[in-house]
């Protein structure tokens, strides 16, 4: 060990922040999964298309779930969405195994129409942040969410 990571020091940091954050991103697979597969739903055999989840709603799962303060579990929530965020707008993709991927995609130049003004405009080639959810995730979807 160097001088530079005293064991005391590296033991404080490992389980307060790399911990956090692990245990986090796994609490927010099951809370996805947990929210499309769930039996015991009260929407009475209807679709689940039109039921939306907010950050609150997030947040309040997973504090139920891991019996953590809400505010901790907010702050995780929001260093993660930070983290993300963050990285793609360095130009980094984001993988989570069994979840899915945060990726930047490439969107070519191309002409559109300004239909008020009659005119044609130049669009510029740009790049948009969007979510490509894992093989597995998408057949649970496909088979367990009801359409109608």
């Amino acid at each position: 060990m160097s001088a530079r990571w005293p064991v005391a020091k590296l033991a404080l940091f490992m389980p307060s922040k790399l911990f956090s954050i692990t245990f986090f991103v796994f609490n927010v697979i099951a809370l996805f999964l947990h929210t499309f597969f769930r039996e015991n739903n009260n929407n009475n055999g209807k679709t689940n298309l039109g039921i939306k989840m907010t950050k609150a709603d997030i947040v309040n799962r997973i504090a139920e779930e891991t019996g953590m303060e809400k505010h901790d579990v907010q702050s995780t929530v929001e260093a993660f969405m930070r983290s993300v965020r963050d990285s793609l707008e360095d130009g980094e993709n984001v993988y989570l195994r069994g979840f899915g991927s945060f990726v930047i995609k490439r969107r070519a130049a191309k002409t559109g129409r300004n239909i008020l003004a009659k005119k044609s405009i130049q669009i510029p080639a740009h790049n948009i942040p969007s979510f490509k959810p894992a093989k597995e995730f998408v057949e649970n979807v496909k088979t367990q969410v009801k359409t109608d």
